[in-house]
């Protein structure tokens, strides 16, 4: 536990250990709550937890990758129906 002052215009310094420990930079947001006489400070998401492999270094290397195909002219289809694409998948060189 750590003791920070509150300053005159309602301001906290929050330590560099916590700011480290919980990735949090200047100009981050976080998310204060009440939890009965307790001050709860957490970093705000702009991610959904459910979208966050959206924004992956993987995921994000591979839609480089695929926009880079796309722009090439690396692709096929589209497609009228699920047969055609299937054939198509099946004759295509990886």
């Amino acid at each position: 536990m750590m003791v920070v002052k509150v300053r005159p215009d309602y301001q906290l310094t929050i330590p560099q250990a916590f700011l480290r420990k919980i990735k949090l930079a200047a100009g981050d947001f976080v998310e204060i709550e009440i939890s009965g006489e307790t001050l709860v400070i957490r970093p705000a998401k702009d991610i959904p937890p459910e979208q966050e492999h959206f924004f992956s270094a993987e995921w994000q290397k591979k839609e480089a990758e695929a926009d880079g195909d796309i722009a090439e002219g690396r692709v096929i289809g589209p497609f009228h129906d699920v047969a055609d694409a299937l054939e198509a998948l099946k004759g295509a060189k990886v």
